[in-house]
């Protein structure tokens, strides 16, 4: 039986909270997951569709961004969406190596307990 909306808000947070993105990411979405960020660039657009290209994104977003601290709070479901908020304490590569902390709010949904689609709220330039 699939997990829940609520499971796998749980299982998302926890996996976060032990910077284990890449195992939620394997386990979590689905394979045609769509992503979308608050603001694309020439080297990120921001939609992306398919588990490849969220996995590229991933990948690329932990190449230039050195992580001082993450944090997870949530999930907070409604129905088959949930939301988490992300708290992060970065040094950004593409910001001439600003460190910055950055809050974000995520809402994914969920079908047949797999992660279908991600938005990402923050506040951009």
């Amino acid at each position: 039986m699939p997990m829940t909306t609520l499971e796998v808000g749980k299982k998302l947070v926890e996996l976060s909270k032990q910077g284990k993105t890449q195992e939620a990411m394997e386990t979590l979405y689905s394979p045609d997951i769509v992503s979308v960020e608050a603001a694309g660039s020439p080297e990120m657009p921001a939609e992306l569709r398919g588990y490849k290209a969220v996995e590229e994104k991933a990948k690329w977003w932990y190449a230039n961004h050195t992580i001082h601290s993450a944090d997870a709070a949530g999930p907070f479901p409604h129905g088959d969406r949930f939301i988490v908020v992300f708290a992060y304490d970065i040094t950004s590569k593409p910001m001439g190596n600003k460190r910055i902390k950055m809050d974000e709010a995520a809402l994914y949904t969920v079908k047949d307990g797999k992660i279908i689609r991600e938005e990402f709220f923050y506040v951009t330039g």
